[in-house]
């Protein structure tokens, strides 16, 4: 081997060089579509302009014509009711079920492994059953409430507006669980288990250790699942759009399928970048908040 081959894979040069690939592929993979998308919002991009090899600058054209639809606010409502609850019953659920799985019992590694078996499911498969189980005419969810005496007759839970998003968001918690029980469990593993035989000698119960020692401790772990949590499910589409795709009647619209909606059906390529935008706006919002409140208490 050459000098100057040598040189370049020792001390630090070697660490960039090696991280190289994946730096390229991420460029390539989300770096470009990133920026194209963002280019494109303040573009005009239809079906017209791309027959004719044109996507004229138009400013904010596209974000006008969006915020002006009426389905726009009714989109983000539902976008924002169905992140905010999904990541709420997630977590408390997950939290609870990571602490249960953290405790020594017997077959505690099968009941773990069954729990995440679910997250392994594509998304679109596991709305596909959720479709099937909330089904009005043979749907295991109505023969069931039946059963037990809850319901009378058939619930149309995927074709009522008052139902649906409700219907939605029971499906992506279910799916999210596993999600926030693996990163909790993680931080949960990493607790002193000094602490809590102090807490012990002293007297405390269960609670107060959960509430005094575990959340507190967890707080870096608790805010990442949140932000994640948060990222995930308000960028959640093909659930959604396989189960209800957004309606009925717009029930279920959110800003996913609405940006979809924009470009592929009505082919406004730019509209439907500019609802990207907006999302992305939202998300960075998310970031900037975590990453302030875990450089101002020094996690």
């Amino acid at each position: 081997m050459s000098a100057l081959p040598r040189r370049l894979f020792q001390g630090e040069r070697a660490g960039y060089l090696f991280l190289l690939p994946a730096a390229v592929f991420l460029l390539i993979t989300v770096g470009y579509p990133l920026f194209d998308t963002i280019r494109m919002a303040f573009q005009e991009v239809t079906l017209g302009t791309l027959s004719r090899g044109e996507r004229p600058f138009i400013g904010l054209a596209n974000f006008e014509s969006v915020l002006a639809d009426p389905a726009f606010p009714i989109a983000l409502r539902n976008s924002l009711v169905f992140t905010v609850a999904s990541v709420f019953f997630q977590f408390i659920i997950g939290l609870a079920l990571a602490i249960i799985l953290n405790e020594a019992f017997p077959l505690r590694h099968i009941f773990r492994g069954l729990l995440l078996s679910g997250w392994r499911i594509p998304p679109i498969v596991s709305g596909t059953i959720f479709l099937w189980m909330f089904n009005y005419d043979f749907g295991f969810i109505n023969f069931f409430l039946e059963k037990i005496g809850l319901i009378d007759e058939p619930v149309r839970w995927l074709l009522n507006q008052d139902y649906a998003l409700l219907t939605v968001i029971l499906t992506n918690i279910w799916l999210g669980i596993p999600f926030n029980v693996i990163l909790l469990a993680s931080g949960l593993t990493g607790l002193p288990e000094d602490i809590y035989e102090a807490a012990t000698v002293d007297g405390a119960n269960r609670w107060q250790k959960l509430a005094r020692l575990t959340l507190p401790l967890m707080k870096p772990t608790i805010l990442a699942t949140l932000m994640l949590g948060f990222i995930y499910t308000l960028r959640v589409f093909d659930v959604i759009w396989v189960m209800t795709g957004g309606g009925p009647v717009n029930a279920t619209e959110v800003l996913p399928t609405l940006a979809y909606r924009e470009s592929f059906n009505r082919f406004n390529f730019g509209e439907g970048a500019a609802i990207s935008v907006i999302m992305l706006g939202m998300l960075l919002v998310v970031a900037v908040f975590y990453v302030r409140t875990t450089n101002e208490e020094g996690m």
